[in-house]
């Protein structure tokens, strides 16, 4: 039986009267997407329509998944709230921490001995407030979430900006950062802008080296990675019902590449087969009763450019596969092309890596496709030129895939199968290169690439592709290789072609796991005590932020006036500051190290307006903190992108940032920055990113009277005495003001449970 299936029995109990409510308030049929959020309305019932992209929503999620790299902030945070237990059915998921070296085992091993902390930590604070937890070893939170969690219609929010990957079983699945995810353990609204809808038509049918990760790398390139911001996006159509459910939670998933605030697809029966065969017929069987309700309505689908605000339309027939990159998600190549993108743009043209798995492309379908094309290297006397590597995406995924000797096939090709992690998807990959500087190129079936991503240089080229093209590109050891039309020449000096990619939806013998991971909470949580060490190095309790002065803020000093993308990743990185993950202080030491400074065209070098002098971003900031002087981030468009890390917003405030002002915000971390009491707002004129000056002391004015919709006024003092006065615009609510003024949001939630 599936876990809470009662809860899923209520939802669906409800979802017809909500749906025929929002039907009548709205006054015309309505989107899956739409379907799904009325129904999850924190005030029950709908009884008035909001506006797309304008109107702030409160939500009920049905439940919360948090991955351990993140769950460590969000719990010690939850720990503040002052509850018992948590409110909605919650869980942990181990799966950031585990470094991959040199293969499962012993990675996993080693994971457990310098984790152990964290990790003890992670379990006694989920069985003291009813928190479900997964081990390590147990498998990356998308994938499990996938096979345990997801069901159609349902409503969840996950502290990793991958979490839409449930949309591949029909649920609106949205990344959050963990002060979000408190406020829903805690019992609260969820709040999000009601988002804006992109409908996406398939036709036709994926055949041969086309894989559904293809179809996402395609969307990537025309939307871009900002395209999807504010945006549901819905997939629908005969395509879209012809591919298989991970195969459209792989299109979920990678849809936060472009910015989306999730993915979704209507229930129909390939996830009907998918819950049946991950033992969920329970959950198949209610669904089914409502599968009405569980996809748009008819005048929709007939009409779609009637109720979208943006339409695209791809026959899945005529795709061809899809190389995308390096260095962004949305540079994509048709594999036809990108040959001779290699050679034009002087990409190395030598393969040195290819890595499969992560929480894109780790399902069994994913494994039996790869592994059908491997097993072609040894049949046809090919050998793998390039490293290999294989990370399954769960233990039921890893155990099955082992009986059934697809592990077998990979290694016989000299694959390495790395633990169930995120692993080197997310930077915890041990790089095996002769020269860090050199220019190299890898290509891997994750959902991101930017500089640094995943082993850390600067220097690497990184490329997404499906595992099959990955596989592929590994036996050539070459990045031009088309696997579609060009030859190999073998150990015996013939000329052969690889055969196109077969693979199974699901094993023909069933799932079959010894030990799935999982850990239940105790029943009586009230006796189970959570230790932090005071002198650990990786866990700290967290001390309230202050609340605001009640006094516009001046003499602000400009920290960073940051170039070009600045991802979470070059605000926070990933990779060796992930131990410290749950120690704020020690993680602020990380802060903004990877942006890129305007002024000198160098990471971790700004000047500190104290003594003239340049030094390490932290270095300087915490310099400003000590002599009690706030300061200001400056940044591009988009500032924010990527992972969901809430870090990036906890980090500045704690070391003393009041404002981060940029040319526009990726939507979660906008949030993230709003949850922590920070100011978010965005050049009024975008040109204005331009007048400022790298020895500004900057006012921010209005704050007396700060109000939803009105403008804040800045004015930059110049060294020279000169001033500019420019505008800055923000998208902070009545609520969300509040925010500021207390402190955080958290800090809301406190009184309000104490009262």
């Amino acid at each position: 039986m599936a876990f809470d299936i009662e809860m899923i029995k209520g939802v669906y109990a409800r979802m017809g009267e909500r749906i025929s409510a929002a039907r009548q308030a709205v006054g015309r049929p309505l989107t899956l997407a739409e379907k799904i959020l009325y129904g999850h309305l924190f005030e029950g019932k709908p009884t008035k329509p909001y506006e797309r992209g304008k109107d702030y929503v409160d939500f009920a999620p049905d439940r919360v998944a948090m991955q351990d790299a993140t769950a460590q902030m969000a719990l010690l945070q939850f720990m503040q709230a002052g509850r018992a237990q948590v409110a909605v059915p919650s869980t942990v998921h181990c799966d950031h921490l585990i470094q991959a070296k040199v293969g499962a085992e012993k990675d996993l091993a080693v994971a457990k001995d310098i984790n152990k902390e964290v990790y003890d930590f992670l379990a006694s604070v989920s069985d003291k407030y009813g928190i479900g937890f997964w081990k390590a070893g147990a498998g990356i939170i998308h994938q499990v979430v996938l096979e345990n969690y997801a069901f159609p219609g349902g409503m969840m929010i996950g502290t990793d900006s991958h979490t839409p990957n449930a949309g591949g079983l029909g649920m609106i699945a949205i990344g959050v950062g963990g002060a979000d995810a408190c406020d829903v353990m805690a019992g609260l609204a969820w709040e999000l802008k009601m988002p804006k809808l992109i409908g996406v038509k398939l036709t036709g049918k994926l055949s041969g080296w086309v894989s559904a990760k293809d179809v996402i790398l395609w969307v990537a390139g025309q939307l871009t990675v900002k395209g999807g911001t504010g945006y549901i996006v819905e997939y629908f159509g005969d395509g879209a019902e012809s591919m298989s459910a991970t195969g459209k939670a792989t299109i979920c998933n990678m849809g936060a590449e472009i910015g989306a605030t999730t993915s979704v697809f209507a229930y129909d029966e390939k996830m009907k087969a998918y819950l049946e065969s991950t033992s969920r017929a329970d959950v198949a069987a209610e669904a089914d009763k409502v599968k009405d309700n569980l996809r748009s309505d008819a005048e929709v689908y007939y009409d779609p450019a009637k109720f979208y605000d943006q339409l695209l339309e791809l026959n899945l027939s005529e795709l061809e596969p899809y190389v995308n990159g390096p260095y962004t998600p949305d540079l994509a190549w048709p594999i036809s092309k990108f040959a001779q993108a290699v050679k034009e743009n002087n990409y190395p043209q030598k393969l040195e890596v290819g890595l499969i798995g992560s929480c894109t492309n780790s399902s069994y379908e994913d494994m039996t496709r790869a592994a059908s094309v491997a097993k072609q290297a040894a049949t046809k006397k090919l050998k793998a030129k390039a490293e290999f590597t294989v990370t399954p995406g769960s233990e039921l995924v890893r155990y099955t895939a082992e009986r059934d000797g697809l592990l077998g096939i990979f290694e016989s090709i000299g694959g390495v199968v790395m633990a169930n992690a995120c692993g080197p998807c997310i930077g915890q990959w041990a790089r095996h290169i002769d020269d860090p500087n050199r220019a190299n190129s890898i290509i891997t079936s994750f959902n991101r690439n930017f500089a640094k991503r995943n082993d850390g240089l600067s220097a690497t080229r990184s490329f997404v592709a499906s595992p099959e093209i990955v596989t592929a590109m590994v036996i050539a050891g070459d990045l031009t290789f088309n696997p579609l039309k060009d030859k190999l020449i073998n150990e015996d000096g013939q000329e052969v072609m690889l055969d196109e990619p077969v693979g199974l939806e699901a094993p023909s013998k069933g799932y079959a796991v010894e030990d799935a991971g999982y850990q239940a909470p105790a029943e009586d949580g009230s006796k189970v005590q959570v230790l932090v060490d005071p002198k650990s190095d990786r866990l700290q309790l967290l001390d309230p932020f202050a609340p605001w002065e009640g006094v516009d803020l001046k003499g602000l000093k400009l920290l960073i006036k940051a170039k070009g993308k600045c991802t979470t990743d070059h605000i926070s990185m990933a990779g060796p500051w992930l131990k410290y993950r749950g120690h704020l202080d020690n993680i602020s030491n990380n802060m903004l190290i990877g942006a890129l400074n305007y002024y000198n065209e160098a990471t971790n070098k700004v000047k500190s307006q104290l003594d003239g002098s340049y030094d390490e971003v932290p270095k300087v900031q915490r310099a400003y903190k000590a002599a009690g002087i706030g300061s200001i981030v400056v940044g591009d468009e988009n500032y924010g992108e990527g992972s969901s890390r809430e870090h990036a917003a906890m980090e500045p405030r704690f070391l003393g940032v009041r404002v981060i002002l940029v040319k526009s915000f990726a939507r979660i971390h906008e949030t993230n920055l709003k949850k922590q009491g920070m100011l978010a707002l965005t050049f009024a004129n975008p040109a204005d990113y331009d007048k400022i000056q790298e020895d500004d002391s900057i006012d921010i004015l209005g704050l007396t009277t700060f109000a939803p919709g009105v403008p804040l006024t800045i004015v930059l003092n110049h060294k020279d005495g000169s001033k500019d006065e420019i505008k800055a615009n923000h998208t902070y609510n009545e609520q969300q003001i509040e925010w500021f003024k207390a402190g955080a949001a958290l800090n809301i939630i406190r009184q309000s449970v104490a009262q």
